[in-house]
């Protein structure tokens, strides 16, 4: 089910920048992070890349403080966790290819409402995320976007014309 699309099939259209402030507190070995940016009953948060290192732990453990604040962390049952655990999986996976396959990650964004938790990785790389096919389960390597095809409700790349790079962001569906 990959896509394109800028948005999900739901259509909400363009998001409003709701991502905070574009820079950190100007140590350029710190990533910055926004707080919660509530929107009409959706909450944000942003992590900037600039100068870190160590990003896929780092964007780990940024994506799990917000599953905390959101309350989808401590889970309740094991279909709580699972739905967290998946959401941890595929920050690691779109953060790890962009480290792997473009020039590394700028930004992540998170943001979820009642029903769907999306996903947002920007990157300065020209390349196109795509799930590799035919998928080969025995062989290692390769299986990044395929997880994140099979977990999310849907996912895609969006491209600013004149602008280089791509942000690639992918949906999951809220814990019941």
């Amino acid at each position: 089910m990959s896509t394109t699309r800028p948005y999900s099939p739901d259509d909400r259209g363009p998001e409003p920048d709701d991502r905070g402030p574009q820079s950190g507190d100007g140590a350029a070995d710190v990533p910055s992070a926004a707080p919660d940016v509530p929107s009409a009953g959706r909450q944000a948060r942003r992590l900037s890349f600039d100068g870190a290192s160590g990003v896929v732990p780092l964007a780990r453990d940024f994506a799990r403080q917000a599953l905390y604040a959101w309350g989808w962390l401590p889970a309740a049952s094991a279909d709580r966790r699972a739905a967290a655990e998946d959401v941890l999986l595929v920050v690691s996976e779109l953060v790890t290819n962009a480290c792997l396959h473009a020039e590394g990650p700028d930004e992540l964004w998170i943001a979820c409402d009642s029903k769907v938790l999306r996903v947002e990785v920007s990157d300065r790389g020209a390349g196109q995320p795509a799930p590799r096919t035919p998928h080969r389960a025995g062989r290692p390597g390769g299986h990044g976007m395929f997880i994140v095809q099979r977990l999310c409700l849907d996912w895609g790349v969006v491209r600013t014309p004149g602008v280089a790079g791509k942000t690639v962001w992918a949906e999951l569906g809220a814990p019941a």
